[in-house]
């Protein structure tokens, strides 16, 4: 087949396996390269080990499939539903995680692209990537044309705004390259900049994981800065914010894929429940879902911050059981909500835990929790999408 050929061929069988957009580049050194270099050596990363690690991979895409000519960059819109707001005891999933764990059903979806590339072309070598491995997929995508990168860091389509995953298929076949997105359609708005709590986007284009509500959420593996706990709101999992507020994203198309519904109980999620769940009963409720990735100690860690951001007197048993948990990162952030809290059984239950508390970080805590005011009664105002980021 020619390049011209395989790739409507390419493009076709993309859109029958359910992703919205598609477009062909070639595999170059990707644009942003330096600045993502640069993004590293500032320490923006975080406790983001792999991409450090894997740096001198995201040169070049041969290092993701040797021999590479051609990549078909590929989006799968998610937006569903609109979100419910947060009861009291309850916290906010970001949207792409209600449901089923996205890389599944792309990796399934990618499976059946490359068998199909294999038919057209029998001697390829293909790989599909769904950001696992060292693409800088954005950078790909505006060079296959499907948008612009936004100041919020993310790729934005004038249709589909930014609620859609990426994925790309690699393959050893010259592809018919689309155009690249030559314009930027972000003007002089500063919408996404201005509502992030916690001002991780320090500047148009630049975000500083360390401070962004997701980072802290997902990828942290240990406790959360006593300075950024207040910003989180009553986010539990990951953090929407900035894009809820993007221009470009309110009048997106809906997804109608069954996987990327919400579940029950995820829109948005009690938390007291949280605090009970053992291992086993971690792994059968989320193994399937993104939740898993922060571990069983990571959420219930979370959902502490949560219930001390907005105390209310349903929490104050979860948090009470949580002070004796295994994990001292799930201690230390009871300890922290319970120091927030103005019911009874708050107060005593951290003196006893104070005697007992061997780390030295999760007495410091209570410490502190035991001084700190508490904000007094809850009471139902709910937290604005605006103040969580």
């Amino acid at each position: 087949m020619s390049a011209a050929s395989l790739t409507a061929a390419l493009k076709d069988e993309a859109h029958r396996l359910g992703f919205e957009l598609c477009g062909a580049c070639p595999p170059v050194e990707p644009p942003g390269l330096a600045r993502f270099h640069a993004w590293l050596s500032a320490g923006r990363a975080g406790e983001m080990r792999y991409l450090v690690d894997r740096a001198g991979a995201y040169r070049h895409p041969r290092y993701v499939l040797d021999g590479v000519q051609g990549i078909l960059m590929l989006a799968k819109a998610y937006r569903s539903v609109e979100p419910q707001q947060a009861g009291p005891g309850e916290g906010r999933v970001s949207r792409y995680a209600w449901g089923l764990d996205y890389h599944g059903w792309i990796r399934k979806q990618l499976r059946q692209l490359a068998q199909f590339h294999r038919r057209c072309a029998p001697q390829a070598r293909v790989r599909g990537v769904v950001d696992t491995a060292p693409l800088l997929e954005r950078d790909f995508a505006q060079l296959a044309g499907l948008g612009w990168i936004g100041k919020n860091t993310l790729l934005l389509n004038r249709a589909w705004g930014s609620w859609f995953f990426l994925a790309a298929l690699l393959t050893t076949e010259p592809l018919e390259y689309d155009e690249p997105f030559q314009e930027n359609h972000c003007g002089t708005c500063r919408a996404c900049l201005d509502a992030c709590p916690t001002g991780a986007l320090v500047a148009p284009h630049c975000l500083d994981a360390r401070k962004c509500i997701s980072y802290l959420s997902i990828e942290l593996r240990g406790p959360i800065s006593r300075e950024l706990r207040p910003a989180m709101g009553d986010w539990l999992f990951g953090c929407d914010v900035c894009q809820e507020v993007c221009p470009w994203n309110r009048r997106t198309p809906v997804s109608s894929e069954p996987a990327f519904q919400p579940a029950a109980g995820m829109n948005p999620v009690k938390l007291s429940e949280l605090f009970l769940l053992d291992d086993e009963a971690f792994r059968l409720r989320f193994r399937e879902t993104p939740l898993w990735r922060p571990g069983r100690g990571g959420l219930v860690r979370t959902a502490a911050i949560v219930l001390g951001n907005r105390p209310d007197p349903s929490a104050v048993s979860g948090l009470i059981c949580g002070l004796g948990d295994a994990e001292p990162q799930v201690r230390a952030a009871c300890a922290w909500a319970l120091g927030r809290h103005d019911r009874p059984a708050a107060r005593p239950a951290l003196r006893q835990r104070l005697a007992a508390e061997p780390e030295a970080e999760v007495r410091r805590e209570i410490e502190l929790a035991l001084e700190t005011p508490t904000q007094g009664p809850f009471t139902a105002c709910h937290t604005s999408r605006r103040t969580s980021g």
